[in-house]
């Protein structure tokens, strides 16, 4: 009898662990031996399988489709690909089913699978069930065929048949090493773009910076060449070419939520009325920008997979989150695509003469980018917990609970929610002034003591 699954790798919305500790080959593979299972009994045939530049990718990979066709689905390896290229296979190939060995914009020693069966996104008790079949035995067993497929070409087809560059625009994209260099550079080339690279050269060490573009500190080096040059743009990937980070030409960053507005706007224009989904860590500013536009808000919770569903259920042409996921159905498949978006941006801003005029011209606040507090494994939902139960915000006008804790104020608002990927709970701040914002600081600080004395705190 083999020994149960770390049940600590199977999170809210996709599975993530250590290689070597956590997520080993045999690991990966008997979770393959699960998942194909669920496929069988969901009618599918075949799961295509994408890796990104991870240097564990090719073992990992390997043994998840062994897994996959133990269970008699066959497996289709796509190679070393952006999650987006998985996805889209899946439509390309009609298998409707596929899996991304990624470990995202998490550390070199991460690793992880993202998974769609039978055009569902795995999340929540679809993932804990294939966790409890594999401990149970409950397997179905035959003998799947391997094969392989490139879609790289039909991809890139896609979109550069859909998105139509204005004019011409100089442009620079950091991939920070991540398997989004093996595409992007091809990809806006033939688009249109004058691109200038950096850190494209796919190498799962991330000798440079962390492919991460939600954290400042990863969009130094695009910014400094933006300075130093006469590109008017700057694009960021993180590891799996998923998210998108934007940075103008004097080094402003601009980030998912605001990207989002000039999303909304522009697919509104097309389709009046309709929802537009985003996260709870996305402005305050965002919704009376949908309204405005002839849309209708709809605040969700966190989580590529959750977002995805909510976009399923509601028939939204639009979804975002403030990680950089954006999800287009306007024009596209639903999924989430750091390098689309980037396309459908660079369609919108050449549409100008300044592109950056665009970009500054969205409202803004001033806020934080996402802090972490790093606790040990469980521990940030408990905190969360606590703070539901016990904590008094000052002047706090409404707390919304769909995913952690948002506490509105007139003035701004303060977010606490635990990571579903690692173990940190996730902080965002956002105010009408410098005064407001350090005040709403202050009161969570306050609360976030009083619950955790001796908690070291990232503002």
């Amino acid at each position: 009898m083999s020994a149960p699954l770390p049940p600590d790798i199977f999170k809210a919305y996709d599975i993530r662990g250590i290689v070597g500790n956590t997520l080993t080959a045999d690991i990966v593979r008997r979770i393959g031996h699960g998942l194909g299972s669920l496929a069988v009994e969901r009618g599918q045939r075949a799961i295509a399988v994408g890796r990104d530049g991870r240097l564990s990718g090719p073992e990992l990979s390997a043994a998840l489709m062994e897994g996959i066709r133990q269970a008699g689905i066959d497996t289709i390896d796509i190679g070393c690909v952006p999650t987006p290229v998985v996805y889209f296979a899946a439509h390309e190939l009609g298998c409707d089913s596929c899996v991304a060995v990624t470990g995202s914009h998490n550390p070199p020693d991460y690793n992880g699978l993202k998974m769609v069966v039978a055009g569902e996104t795995l999340a929540g008790e679809a993932i804990q069930s294939i966790r409890r079949r594999v401990d149970a035995g409950d397997l179905c067993h035959g003998a799947g065929q391997a094969g392989s497929a490139d879609v790289r070409a039909a991809y890139q087809a896609r979109i550069a048949g859909d998105v139509r560059l204005a004019r011409p625009i100089k442009i620079v994209i950091d991939c920070g090493n991540g398997v989004a260099g093996g595409i992007a550079p091809t990809l806006f080339r033939a688009l249109g773009a004058n691109v200038r690279e950096l850190f494209c050269e796919v190498d799962g060490n991330f000798p440079n910076h962390h492919p991460d573009p939600s954290k400042p500190e990863n969009l130094q080096d695009l910014i400094k060449v933006l300075r130093d040059t006469d590109a008017e743009i700057g694009l960021a990937f993180d590891g799996d070419g998923d998210r998108l980070g934007v940075v103008t030409k004097d080094g402003e960053i601009i980030y998912p939520d605001r990207q989002l507005m000039l999303f909304a706007a522009d697919v509104l224009a097309r389709c009046p009325g309709q929802r537009i989904i985003y996260d709870v860590k996305c402005t305050r500013r965002l919704a009376p920008w949908i309204r405005e536009h002839g849309g209708e808000p709809l605040m969700w919770k966190t989580g590529h997979a959750l977002i995805k569903a909510k976009l399923r259920e509601t028939g939204a042409p639009l979804g975002g989150e403030m990680s950089g996921h954006v999800f287009f159905k306007e024009r596209w498949f639903g999924f989430d695509d750091g390098l689309y978006g980037g396309a459908r941006l660079l369609e919108i801003v050449t549409r100008a003469a300044d592109a950056n005029a665009v970009l500054k011209s969205l409202p803004d606040s001033s806020s934080t980018p996402e802090l972490n507090i790093g606790m040990r494994e469980g521990e940030p939902f408990a905190l969360i917990e606590d703070l539901r139960c016990h904590a008094h915000f000052a002047g706090a006008r409404e707390i919304v609970t769909i995913d952690g804790l948002r506490v509105e104020y007139v003035d701004g608002f303060g977010l606490a929610r635990p990571s579903n990927t690692t173990p940190v709970v996730v902080l965002r701040f956002e105010a009408d002034d410098s005064d407001a914002l350090a005040r709403i600081q202050a009161d969570f600080r306050r609360v976030l003591r009083e619950a955790r004395p001796g908690l070291e705190l990232p503002f």
